[in-house]
C-alpha cells in the first residue's frame, strides 16, 4: 500500500493513491502526539478513579483508633459498674453480718453456764474476723473503683481527641473527593476533545488494546525492549520503530510501539517526508 493511501486508511478518508487531503501531515509522530496525550489522560483518569475508590478505605482506617478508644472506654465503664456492684454486695453482706452480731450479743444475757459463755466468746471472735474480711473486701473494691474511674477519665479524653482528629480527616477526605471529582470531569472533557484528533482506525485499535486489560496501549522501545511487556524485540523491528516510517506493534503484547525520541524529532526543522516514505499502516497487528 502506498504511504499516503495508508494514512488515508487510518484517517477514514481513503482517496487516490499518493494524494494528501488538505496538506494533512501523515507522519507517525504527528499521529502519536494526540495518541500519547490520550494515553496520559487515560492513565490520569485511572489514577483519579483509584484514588476515589480508596477514600472510603482511608476513612475506615482513620476511624480504627477511634473505635478502639471507644471500646476501651466502654470496657472501663463496664469494669467500674462491676466493681461498684461487688462493693454494694459486700456492703449488704456486712450489714447483714453486723445485724447477726447484734443478735449474738443480745443472746449473751441468757447464757447460764461458763461453758456456754466461752462458746459464745469464740463465736463472737469468728464473727469479728468475718466482719474484718468483709470490710477489707469493701476497701479493695473502693480502691479498684478509684483506679478504674481514673482510667475512664483518661479514656474519655483520648476519645475526645480522636473524635476531633477523625473529624478533621473526614473533612479533608471529603474535600479531596470533591477535588478529584472536579478534576475527573475536566480530564474526561479533555479526553473527548483529544479523541477527536486521533484517526478513527487508530483510535479503534487503541481502544481494542486498552479493552484487553492493558493500562498502556502504547509502549516505548528502549534498549531493544518493549517497555510494555519488558521483552526483547527483534533488532529489525527496533530499527523500523526508530525510523518511524510505519506504525508497528509488539509481537508479544501487541501494544503499539513508538521510539521515545521520535516526538522530539518531529518538532525539529527536519524536511518533510515524501508520501512514499510516510506510510502509517500498522504492521504486525493481529
Amino acid at each position: 500500500m502506498a504511504g499516503s493511501a495508508a494514512c488515508d486508511l487510518w484517517s477514514g478518508k481513503a482517496g487516490k493513491s499518493g494524494e494528501r487531503k488538505g496538506g494533512e501531515d501523515c507522519s507517525v509522530g504527528h499521529r502519536f502526539s494526540p495518541l500519547l496525550e490520550l494515553q496520559k489522560l487515560d492513565l490520569r483518569m485511572m489514577e483519579i478513579q483509584e484514588a476515589r475508590r480508596k477514600i472510603p478505605e482511608r476513612l475506615r482506617a482513620a476511624e480504627v483508633p477511634l473505635r478502639e478508644a471507644v471500646k476501651q472506654l466502654q470496657n472501663a465503664k463496664v469494669a467500674v459498674e462491676a466493681a461498684t456492684k461487688e462493693r454494694r454486695s459486700h456492703e449488704r453482706d456486712l450489714e447483714a453480718h453486723e445485724a447477726h452480731m447484734e443478735r449474738m450479743k443480745a443472746h449473751a444475757a441468757h447464757l447460764k453456764t461458763n461453758k456456754e459463755y466461752q462458746a459464745h466468746l469464740f463465736e463472737l471472735d469468728l464473727a469479728n474476723k468475718k466482719r474484718g474480711e468483709l470490710e477489707e473486701k469493701i476497701l479493695l473494691c473502693m480502691e479498684r473503683i478509684d483506679q478504674l474511674q481514673r482510667v475512664v477519665i483518661e479514656a474519655q479524653a483520648r476519645v475526645a481527641a480522636l473524635e476531633e482528629s477523625f473529624a478533621r480527616e473526614q473533612r479533608a477526605l471529603a474535600e479531596e473527593e470533591q477535588t478529584l471529582a472536579a478534576e475527573l470531569t475536566q480530564v474526561e472533557m479533555l479526553h473527548q476533545e483529544v479523541a477527536t484528533r486521533v484517526e478513527p482506525g487508530l483510535l479503534q485499535r487503541y481502544n481494542q488494546i486498552k479493552a484487553s486489560c492493558k493500562e498502556r496501549p502504547l509502549a516505548a522501545v528502549r534498549g531493544g525492549l518493549c517497555l510494555g511487556c519488558r521483552l526483547q524485540i527483534p533488532p529489525q523491528l527496533v530499527a523500523q520503530v526508530k525510523r518511524s516510517e510505519e506504525l508497528l506493534v509488539c509481537p508479544y503484547c501487541h501494544r503499539i510501539l513508538y521510539w521515545e525520541g521520535e516526538l522530539q524529532a518531529e518538532g525539529s526543522d527536519a524536511p518533510a517526508r515524501t508520501s512514499s516514505s510516510s506510510g502509517c499502516e500498522i504492521k504486525g497487528a493481529r
